[in-house]
């Protein structure tokens, strides 16, 4: 502690310009006092310290931190002496730019960050939050736009693809909307960005550095330092503020840490050329040539919107101009939907705890405008997402599994071989010798209304979901849903699943969507890694269609075999080919009751992309337990994202959209039951053939 407020000493000083003995004069003490203090070598008694920050007006224990001293700016990178240009940071186009993606890639950190062992349930809590007007005049003035706008006025004129997404920014803030998104992605019970600003840390990490993943567990899920860069990339400007409560303090202080940072293109200002990237933040007068983090006071992160609940150990990113990708006029009520789905698809297995344990992640969702909640918080529920693997990983836990699919709330559990090859620079005596894990397989019946059944999903570490493949069970087989759990993921804390997560975190490309070969891979690994890795996906692949061949007696028992419910499926209009890309398909439905009994839905389109708008008629049906689905009429049609309700009844969807949103309400008079009797599915089919 006294090395570090040593630093902090002396920094205080500089920025001052206060000189030693001053110090010593004005406290009462001599100037060989204060030099010890300065070195490191001593830390003040309790009532000299107070005396030292009435003095600087700073301190751990002066509400008004260093911002009294200082007031932030913005500092912008020169530009290369060589001439060098980046138009963009190409980090950012590493992978797909929407909600769902950086809500995946950022949870996956937070996860990653988490306290250690033992240290409970991360919490990811996201805030959007809409602001206009007076609010947003406000927010402008405390991140000094006036001075930002010319960098971004200039920037957004080399027609690069980076400048094309700014300006479209740019011009809607400022002439279009006049209304800003700003995301806020808090966790807590996590690290923290700790380090200095400059050397190796999470602080330099992430605000200072390109490409570097900093994580220290073999079962972390990120590896290549990429997934921060979404965070830029879901800003139509590029911004992005910080604030961190750090859980290893930082020259005596570890609450609201501050930093922003602007990922602009190379580009000129009255001449000068600059290399793209700024940084907001304090004036650093020791290097002279960079803007530091400071600690901020609660005012200040009130300003910002940077507003953490209490002092718990994480981090705020707060995306400035949040948006959706390559989607247009997405609104707020959209965009919740999406981080929802977003968490709840890639994260439900984290949610799930042991029988008297925790679980690893809770996460939220809440939406505002100018204050004023307009979704509240909805928590992300495992079951919503994934009901039939939810049910297995519960089984698994609660040790209740069986050798075979005997009812439809069965869950088979199999042991998978993954042969871990010696490592080629062994680290102690980590990867001297291969080893072999027993990776866990988990299979259960699916649902009767899961749209896509019969899906293979694979996780390590933390439980978020790697990698997902089709394995279609043996004719007259049951439809099922399977998991398997990797690594740590299977329960076990030993050598051999450390060893596979280590072979397995090398297996997986930048977005951690697949286990495969990789450069990485064969460089890290003695001969015969991707012979292991192919046999591993080989065996996961056997053992779920020896689990699903059909048994005697298992349709009597209750489970459907696969051919026989392909018989039952009410068969597509003609012309409509549902299983084909060509066609719109409902890719999500979520969904509750409302105080008139009404059903309330928000649907989820998938769209083929093409130049000419799709108008389509939603269908409603009430699945009751025999007999025909009864079609029930729409009391309200509202759209979400990327469509418009005609005069018709019908849906407009824009030319060109990937996915569109909408919602609607039952008519409670068409209802053949009283809505809690029975479940409800949505098609989407060509107006014309409505009535069909």
């Amino acid at each position: 502690m006294a090395e570090e407020y040593g630093q902090w000493l002396g920094r205080q000083l500089r920025d001052l310009g206060m000189a030693q003995s001053e110090l010593a004069a004005r406290v009462g003490v001599t100037r060989a006092a204060v030099s010890t203090w300065v070195s490191g070598r001593v830390t003040p008694r309790a009532d000299t310290l107070r005396r030292i920050e009435t003095v600087l007006g700073a301190g751990p224990h002066v509400e008004a931190s260093e911002s009294r001293v200082q007031l932030p700016n913005w500092y912008h990178r020169p530009a290369h002496r060589d001439g060098g240009r980046e138009y963009g940071n190409a980090a950012a186009f590493a992978f797909e730019s929407d909600l769902a993606v950086l809500a995946r890639e950022t949870t996956q950190n937070s996860l990653d960050e988490s306290l250690g062992a033992g240290s409970g349930t991360v919490r990811v809590r996201h805030v959007l939050h809409e602001i206009s007007g007076a609010e947003l005049e406000r927010f402008k003035a405390a991140i000094q736009w006036d001075a930002l706008r010319r960098h971004y006025e200039t920037a957004v004129n080399n027609g690069q693809k980076a400048a094309r997404v700014l300006a479209r920014g740019l011009r809607e803030m400022e002439q279009e909307h006049g209304r800003l998104v700003l995301l806020r992605i808090d966790d807590y019970n996590a690290r923290g960005l700790t380090g200095d600003d400059y050397g190796d840390g999470r602080f330099a990490a992430v605000v200072r550095r390109q490409l570097d993943s900093h994580k220290t567990s073999t079962g972390a899920g990120g590896s290549y330092g990429l997934g921060k860069a979404t965070l830029w990339s879901a800003s139509k400007l590029g911004l992005v503020l910080i604030n961190s409560n750090l859980s290893e303090p930082l020259e005596g202080r570890s609450s609201r840490r501050v930093i922003g940072r602007a990922d602009l293109p190379w580009h000129e200002v009255d001449g000068v050329p600059f290399a793209g990237p700024a940084w907001f933040g304090l004036p650093d007068p020791v290097r002279g040539d960079a803007t530091r983090s400071w600690f901020a006071d609660g005012a200040t992160t009130d300003e910002l919107y940077l507003t953490r609940d209490g002092d718990e150990p994480g981090t705020s990113f707060l995306v400035v101009a949040a948006h959706e990708g390559i989607e247009e006029d997405v609104d707020l009520e959209a965009m919740h939907h999406s981080l929802l789905r977003g968490l709840g698809q890639n994260f439900w297995a984290s949610l799930i705890a042991a029988p008297g344990g925790q679980p690893l992640l809770r996460a939220s969702v809440v939406s505002l405008r100018n204050g004023v909640e307009v979704i509240g918080e909805t928590e992300v529920r495992p079951e919503d997402y994934e009901p039939a693997r939810t049910r297995a990983l519960r089984s698994y836990f609660a040790g209740t599994t069986s050798e075979r699919l005997t009812s439809p709330e069965s869950v088979v559990a199999r042991e998978v071989p993954l042969r871990v090859p010696a490592l080629r620079e062994p680290v102690g005596d980590e990867g001297a010798h291969a080893t072999e894990h027993r990776a866990v397989l988990l299979v259960t019946p699916a649902e009767d209304d899961e749209k896509a059944p019969n899906q293979l999903v694979c996780m390590r570490g933390n439980r978020m979901v790697v990698m997902s493949q089709t394995i279609n069970p043996p004719l007259g087989g049951n439809a099922y849903q399977a998991v398997v759990l990797a690594g740590r993921a299977a329960g076990a804390d030993n050598v051999e699943a450390r060893a596979a997560e280590r072979f397995l975190r090398t297996a997986e490309p930048p977005d951690h969507n697949a286990w495969k070969r990789t450069e990485d891979l064969v460089t890290s690994y003695a001969r015969g890694a991707v012979k292991s890795i192919t046999e591993f996906r080989s065996g996961m692949r056997e053992a779920v269609l020896r689990t699903t061949a059909p048994s005697a007696g298992a349709a009597a028992e209750g489970v459907v075999p696969t051919a026989l419910r392909d018989i039952l499926r009410l068969r597509a209009p003609k012309g409509l080919p549902r299983n084909s890309r060509g066609f719109p398909t409902v890719d999500d439905l979520s969904g509750e009751l409302n105080a008139d009994g009404a059903w309330e839905v928000t649907v989820e389109v998938k769209l083929p992309q093409r130049e000419d708008p799709w108008t389509l008629a939603p269908v409603l049906r009430f699945v009751t337990r025999s007999g025909p689905k009864p079609t029930v009429r729409w009391a309200a049609l509202t759209a979400l994202s990327n469509c418009e309700v005609t005069s018709e009844g019908t849906l407009r969807f824009r030319p060109e959209a990937r996915y569109a949103v909408f919602r609607g309400v039952s008519r409670v008079s068409d209802h053949p039951v009283a809505a809690r009797m029975a479940r409800i599915e949505v098609d989407v089919q060509r107006a014309k053939e409505q009535s069909r």
